[in-house]
C-alpha cells in the first residue's frame, strides 16, 4: 500500500482545493402567470396558492410541517 514520503503542507493542500467552488443557482425564472421568481421544476407558493408549471395546483395551500 502506497504512503506519502513527506507530509503535504497546508499551502500545497489549499492550492489544490482552490478549484472547488460553490456556484450560485442559475435556474431562477419568473412565472409567466404570476411573475413570481422561483426555481425551475419546483412548486412555489404565491398569495397562499400552490403553483407548478404555471398552473394553480392547490388553492389556500397550508404547509404541513
Amino acid at each position: 500500500m502506497a504512503h506519502p514520503k513527506r507530509k503535504t503542507s497546508k499551502t500545497r493542500r489549499d492550492k489544490r482545493r482552490t478549484h472547488y467552488k460553490a456556484t450560485a443557482h442559475s435556474n431562477i425564472v419568473a412565472c409567466q402567470e404570476t411573475g413570481e421568481p422561483h426555481l425551475t421544476h419546483r412548486a412555489y407558493v404565491v398569495d397562499g396558492n400552490l403553483y407548478y408549471n404555471g398552473k394553480m395546483l392547490i388553492e389556500n395551500y397550508q404547509p404541513v410541517a
